[in-house]
């Protein structure tokens, strides 16, 4: 499905009020989760203990 298509499908189901800002929303959205889900089947992910040694260096 090319990047048209994908926002097309998205746009469809918002409801017929939605705003341009609604639609900018919700395409930002879907365009994170898509990553993430693509960052996931490629391994590019940090394990739960990194991230907390991590956040114990920023909150120090």
């Amino acid at each position: 499905m090319t990047a048209k298509e994908r926002a097309v499908q998205i746009i469809s189901r918002l409801p017929g009020e939605a705003s341009t800002a609604d639609i900018m929303a919700e395409l930002y959205v879907q365009l994170k989760i898509e990553r993430c889900l693509r960052d996931l089947d490629e391994g590019r992910v940090v394990d739960h203990a990194t991230v907390k040694e991590r956040l114990k260096k920023w909150t120090a």
